[in-house]
């Protein structure tokens, strides 16, 4: 019976489902970017940028409850994956634009659905926070 090699990580592969598909040493990287792509302000940072590019005071206005320190903090990383693009215009003063890259545009469509759905069920979630819900029983065998 041999050895299972060796991973760095402590990690198996998936036996079944979804994560099958993914080699056990490509999780930690792969759970990395879901948790980026999947934060709040990267999701609505992406949906605002399908119009075209956008200076960062428009970005401002156009996504509510965001802090400068945030917005400023998930460009940086949007930027750095390159799902967005930074444009930097040598004008007085300076003018700075940031668009959807194509990797970028690649996930708009998965975004903007995922918003939507989120904005077409908030009401039945609240209802299910706050104990007005149904809960089912699962079937006994």
């Amino acid at each position: 019976m041999g050895a299972m090699p060796d991973r760095t990580d402590g990690e198996m592969a998936a036996a079944a489902g979804p994560c099958a598909s993914i080699p056990a040493e490509h999780m930690a990287f792969v759970r990395q970017v879901l948790d980026r792509v999947g934060d709040k302000w990267s999701m609505l940072i992406i949906a605002v940028l399908e119009n075209g590019p956008l200076r960062y005071t428009d970005l401002q206005r156009q996504i509510p409850g965001i802090s400068q320190r945030m917005l400023t903090h998930t460009l940086r990383q949007l930027v750095e994956d390159g799902l967005v693009t930074r444009t930097a215009y040598a004008e007085v003063p300076p003018r700075v634009e940031y668009a959807l890259a194509p990797l970028g545009r690649g996930l708009h469509e998965i975004v903007t659905q995922l918003i939507g759905w989120a904005a077409d069920h908030h009401e039945e979630i609240r209802t299910h926070r706050s104990g007005g819900g149904t809960v089912t029983a699962a079937p006994r065998s």
